[in-house]
Formats: structure tokens, C-alpha cells, sequence
């Protein structure tokens, strides 16, 4: 019944609409306290009583709650993750208030975030796992890379809504995203699904000696793809694996992580081919030291290596055009490397005074900048759409001289500092600010003020003001291709954000406000160069502000039913033509060995007038998905879940498309049984 309720609401089209949908939506929930709050036991494990209290260090370094942390954050605890059914882990963004994850096109059909509001190609969201940053050199962006990441390997994710750059610097702009893999689990996962989707995963964990341990964690997922006859009759498949080791040995910790995505086909630099390519690869090892740890200070230090790789080919130039008799590809055949060394140190000064502070050296390289072509001239060594220079498809080769500009390497010094000083019982104020210094680029103060007041019992106010920036990466300074060329002039975006934030809480039901407003400085977007040698340059054409309002309500019942709703309203434009309002909501209920989930994400209508002339539009629309999960006993649990339920065909705008269209992926259903040991 309630479902029904909820689809009929959804219905409501209109910007005026979007309001009344809210007031429905809260209406309903309401009532459905009445109807299922007053009976039954507490069954649900995780998701709310315990999440209220879960432990936060990502938005300050120090062990918060939901209520104390100096920023505005959301967590998705395992179980939530479990319930909302998403395959990729970027999915997961569009149920956190003020976010929205799409596919869009760029060296492949990758994840594209749109944030308060911002909706660029550069990465001004920073991606971490385990807090191991994902944003690379080149592109900046984390999912170009990383375009997959299963969640069947996650135990939770922790949110910023907002700048974070005072402790992580660039990137860490609208922002932060911490996927956080499983540590303490034996269960291997397997499944299969629509589009010939087969997966397996596997997680282990073991306490070796007395003072060490180790885990695993290993993800394999394939899919052939869905057939979009629209599209060029391109497919969509995928193919990627994910591999973590993890050992602690007395004060040491060392990680190591590999993945490797393949997204061919599809789409790729604004073609729909089945010859587009695009294969990413990434290596990462790490070391922690816990110099000492005590209940007044601690001090670590961890070095860091990455290496990033990516071959990836689009065809610009299909054989119709009839400038070349077979389709001229051309992308990136690139590796870059990152070394970085940190250091954190925290200590109780006093009683009422703390400080979190830390520096860190940093060092990043473009290794490789070759080309993945149809048609290259070997004697000139550069790109030529002609026949005479067809390599009989697309070839990697691993230098090309056009790009030897890209091959650049940038040193970073940087150090922050934090002081939590807790004025009074019911006010804690926080004070900090980070300084990074991009040796020959630029270097910034990023500050940041935080007051937390709980003097009304359930009731917690904040306040909270950072300044936030991201340095641009050598795509944008130094690319010199068909499709983007450098500019060298550019200098760092910046944000300034100021937010209001109420929030209320009890052993029920939780509930928060969120006022947030962004200064947008200097933002980099792509330019279109009708007489250059590219299609398109990059350029700091972006000043504007951008305020909005994010609410979110969560009930519990002790029937065993659960209930959520995120809504999100700008007062202003998006940069780049984006979703003005959007919602989420979902509705969880257990019977006995039976958790039935059903969600919902809403978004309204984008309509845009191209530069071409031509005009994308695309009405509000709906996506539902849920999952039905059966214990069927203390170790073994199967899972039939589903994204696009009701297979809503829609497209998402993207600027780098000729028509703006970039058609949203089909209904994915899947059985997945699991087994712990």
C-alpha cells in the first residue's frame, strides 16, 4: 500500500510539483507511524540506533558521532548498502542529499557526479578508499580511472557534504567520499543476473598471531551488457576485478590494492562504437607506522605509492562522415605515479582543548602520454585522419610527440593544523586551516571554522564555514589533441561554503536540515575553440553562487519497519545544466527471516538550448529499486535485487555530447547467494 502511495506521488510532475511531492511524501511517513509503531521487537542490526552512534574520523581526525562532527556528513552503513541494491559503488551517491551520481561521457562512459549543484568534468569531489586518495594526475577526476567499484567488497561509506580541503587539500572540494572495504568478514558472495551478469566475490579475515592479522578482499564482476538500439546498437558491458591484501604486524600496518576495469564498446569521447576501448588499471601500496598511542596522543606517519594506467579509444570520426573510409579512433594511452608521505599528530592539551595536525610531502608524475589511434603518421609521428595512415584499427603506442607536454611532474608541501576546543557542555568550537604549496603552481591557505551546540536536549546546531580548492591536472594545462587542448594559464579553483545545519535525534527517529551556501571562484570548464586545432580548450569562466537546502528523516519502528526520505532544493542554477530539485526515499520491513527493501530516486526535468542549435529535453522521471533478502540460516542468505525495476528509459545531458544525450542504464536484476564462514 505504501508503495503505491509513494509511485502515485512520484507521478507529480512540475517544478511546483516537487514541493507538494514533499509535503506528501511526509505526510505518508507520518501515517505510517501510526499504523506500525506500536508493536513487534527491534530485529534490524545495524542501520539506525547503532549508525546514530557509529564513530566519524573522515570530516575531523578525531573519533566523532554523527552529532558532534564539525561538518555535514552522511554514512551508509553495510546493511543500508545491502538494501539500496546497487552493483557499483558510485550508485550509492544518489541517496545522499545534495548528490547525484549519472554515466557521462569522457575517455568512457564513466560516473559523473553532480554536487550541490556542480556538474564539470574536473574532479571536484575527492574519492578515497580506506582513505587512500582515488584522484589521480592527469584527469583529476576519480572514476576515470576507477569508473567501478563493487560494493560487495564495502563495509560502509562515510560522506562530506562539503569543502574538506583544511584536511585533505585539492580535490577535496565539494566533497569527500570514503569507501571503507570489509575487514572482519569470512562470506564469499556470488550471483548472476540480466545482461549476463556474473559475479563473485570473496572477503577474509584472520588473526594470525597475538599481535597480527590480515585480511582479503577479492570482487569479479562481467556483464555482456544491455543493447542500446538507439545508440549505434552499442552494448554496455563490463569486466573488472578488485583484489585488497591487508597485514597488521605489532605497530605496522601494510595494505595493497589492485583493479582493473574494462569498459568497451559503448561510449567514448562523444562516439557510440562497438570498437570504443577503454581499459584502466590501478596499483596501490601502503605502510603505516603507530609511533606510540596513548589516551593523550598519538602520532603515525604512512608512506603511500600509486600507479594509475589507462588505454582508451573513441571514435571522433565515424566512416559515414565520409572523411575516412574506416572510423577514426583516438584516446589516451597513459600511466601516471604518485608518492606521498603524511604524517598526523593528535594531543589532549587539556581538558577542554585538543589538537589534530600533520604534514605531508607529496610527488606526482606523469610517466607515460602515448596514444591509442586508428591513423598515425610514423614518419611526422602525429595523428592524421586519412586513409594513407590507417593502422588497420586502434593500436596503442606508448609515445606520441604531440604529447610530451603532458609528461610533467609537480612536488607538493603541505601542513594542517585543527584545534577542538569545547567551550562549554553544550558548545564545541573548532578552528583549523591547511596550507599546500604546488611547487610552481600556485599554493593556498584552505581555513575552517565549526560550532557544534546540543544545549536543547535531541537538538544539535551548527555552524560551519570552509574554504575549499582543487589545482588543475595536466589534461586541462597541457592536453594537445582532436578533442581538448591545454591552457597553461589556468589557475586554481576555489569555493567558499557556508552552512546551517539542524539536526534531531532519538532512539526512533532522526531528521536534519541542511542550508548550504557555495561561492564558486575560478571554476574550469571546457570552452569550444570553433577555429582551433581541438574541439574544445579549458578556462576559469565560472563565478557564481549557488545555496541550497538538503533535508533528510529516517524512522525505526520496533515492528521491524524502517523508513527514509532525502529531498534537495537549489535556489540557483547549476553550473552546467543539471537537476535543480531531486529525492530519494526507501522503505525497509523484516519479517522473520524475510527483509523486504523497495527505493525510489526522483529527479526533475532538464531542458537546454545547445550551441549547435539543437535541444535536449528530458521530463521528470523516476527510477525504483529494492531487494527481497531470505536468512536462511545463522550463514547463508540469498538476495534477489534490482535497479530500474520498471526499466525507465531516459537520457541524462552531458555537455561533451553533440545532442547533449547520454542514454541511463536499463533494469539490471540479479540473484546473489551468500556464505560466511
Amino acid at each position: 500500500m505504501v508503495c503505491c502511495v509513494l509511485f502515485a506521488i512520484f507521478k507529480l510532475e512540475s517544478k511546483e510539483g516537487f514541493f507538494i511531492k514533499a509535503l506528501l511524501i511526509s505526510s505518508l511517513l507520518l501515517s505510517a507511524t501510526a499504523l506500525y509503531g506500536a508493536e513487534g521487537e527491534d530485529i534490524f542490526d545495524l542501520s539506525f540506533e547503532e549508525l546514530l552512534a557509529v564513530n566519524i574520523e573522515l570530516a575531523s581526525k578525531t573519533s566523532e558521532t554523527l552529532q558532534s562532527v564539525p561538518s555535514t556528513v552522511t554514512v551508509i552503513s553495510k546493511q543500508q548498502i545491502e538494501n539500496l541494491a546497487v552493483n557499483n559503488a558510485y550508485d550509492l551517491i544518489n541517496f545522499i542529499p545534495g548528490f547525484q551520481s549519472t554515466r557521462g561521457d569522457w575517455v568512457g562512459a564513466v560516473p559523473k557526479e553532480h554536487a550541490r549543484g556542480v556538474y564539470l568534468d574536473s574532479g571536484n569531489l575527492l574519492v578515497m578508499i580506506n582513505g587512500e586518495r582515488l584522484n589521480e594526475f592527469s584527469f583529476g577526476k576519480a572514476s576515470v580511472y576507477t569508473p567501478f567499484i563493487p560494493t560487495s567488497i564495502l563495509e560502509k561509506v562515510e560522506v562530506i557534504r562539503g569543502p574538506g580541503s583544511a584536511l585533505y587539500g585539492s580535490n577535496a572540494f565539494i566533497g569527500v567520499i570514503n569507501f571503507v572495504t570489509k575487514k572482519h568478514e569470512n562470506q564469499v558472495i556470488v550471483g548472476i543476473g540480466e545482461h549476463g551478469l556474473a559475479q563473485m566475490s570473496a572477503n577474509w579475515h584472520q588473526q594470525l598471531t597475538q599481535n597480527s592479522k590480515a585480511f582479503v578482499n577479492l570482487a569479479v564482476d562481467k556483464s555482456q551488457g544491455e543493447q542500446y538500439t538507439d545508440f549505434n546498437q552499442v552494448k554496455d558491458p563490463l569486466d573488472a576485478v578488485y583484489f585488497e591484501l591487508g597485514l597488521s604486524v605489532n605497530k605496522w600496518h601494510f595494505n595493497g590494492r589492485y583493479n582493473q576495469v574494462n569498459l568497451d564498446q559503448f561510449l567514448n569521447l562523444g562516439g557510440f562504437s562497438a570498437q570504443n576501448r577503454h581499459k584502466s588499471e590501478n596499483n596501490y601500496l601502503s605502510a603505516q607506522y603507530q609511533w606510540w598511542q596513548s589516551a593523550q596522543s598519538s602520532l603515525s606517519s604512512k608512506f603511500f605509492y600509486g600507479l594509475h594506467k589507462i588505454a582508451s579509444s573513441g571514435m571522433i570520426i565515424p566512416a559515414e562522415a565520409q572523411i575516412v573510409s574506416e572510423p577514426f579512433f583516438v584516446g589516451p594511452f597513459w600511466r601516471t605515479r604518485e608518492l606521498a608521505f603524511n604524517t598526523d599528530y593528535q594531543n589532549e592539551l587539556s581538558q577542554t582543548l585538543s589538537l589534530t595536525s600533520g604534514f605531508e610531502l607529496k610527488k606526482v608524475e606523469q610517466l607515460q602520454a602515448g596514444i591509442y589511434t586508428s591513423h598515425f603518421d610514423t614518419e611526422q609521428q602525429r595523428t592524421i585522419p586519412d586513409d594513407n595512415y590507417w593502422l588497420g584499427g586502434p593500436t596503442r603506442l606508448s609515445e606520441n610527440p604531440e604529447f610530451a607536454g603532458l609528461k610533467k611532474s609537480l612536488d607538493q608541501y603541505s601542513a594542517y593544523g585543527q584545534f577542538k576546543w569545547h567551550y562549554s557542555n553544550d558548545l564545541t568550537i573548532f578552528l583549523g586551516a591547511r596550507f599546500d604549496d604546488v611547487v610552481s603552481i600556485e599554493s593556498k591557505v584552505s581555513p575552517r571554522l565549526a560550532a557544534v551546540f546540543s544545549g536543547i536536549k535531541s537538538h544539535t546546531i551548527k555552524f560551519q564555514y570552509g574554504e575549499s580548492f582543487r589545482t588543475p591536472v595536466t589534461n586541462e594545462l597541457y592536453s594537445n589533441d582532436e578533442v581538448t587542448s591545454g591552457n597553461p594559464a589556468l589557475t586554481s579553483e576555489f569555493v567558499k561554503t557556508t552552512e546551517l545545519v539542524w539536526q534531531y535525534h532519538n532512539q526512533q527517529f532522526n531528521s536534519e536540515l541542511v542550508f548550504f551556501s557555495n561561492d564558486l571562484n575560478d571554476f574550469i570548464n571546457k570552452v569550444a575553440t570553433p577555429n582551433g586545432p581541438a574541439e574544445f580548450t579549458f578556462a576559469n569562466v565560472i563565478d557564481k553562487k549557488i545555496q541550497g537546502l538538503e533535508s533528510s528523516l529516517n524512522w525505526h519502528f520496533s515492528s521491524g519497519l524502517e523508513l527514509g526520505v532525502n529531498i534537495t532544493n537549489l535556489f540557483d542554477k547549476p553550473a552546467n545544466a543539471s537537476f535543480k530539485h531531486f529525492a530519494s526515499t526507501f522503505i525497509n520491513y523484516r519479517i522473520e527471516s524475510l527483509l523486504f527493501s523497495v527505493n525510489a530516486n526522483w529527479r526533475d526535468g532538464v531542458n537546454v538550448a545547445l550551441d549547435n542549435g539543437m535541444d535536449f529535453s528530458q521530463s521528470a522521471y523516476l527510477l525504483f529499486g529494492g531487494s527481497v533478502q531470505w536468512q536462511l540460516s545463522d550463514k547463508s542468505k540469498l538476495s534477489l535485487k534490482a535497479t530500474n525495476l520498471l526499466d525507465k528509459q531516459f537520457v541524462v545531458f552531458d555537455p561533451r555530447m553533440d545532442d547533449g544525450q547520454v542514454p541511463g542504464q536499463g533494469r539490471q536484476t540479479r540473484i546473489t547467494y551468500q556464505y560466511s564462514f
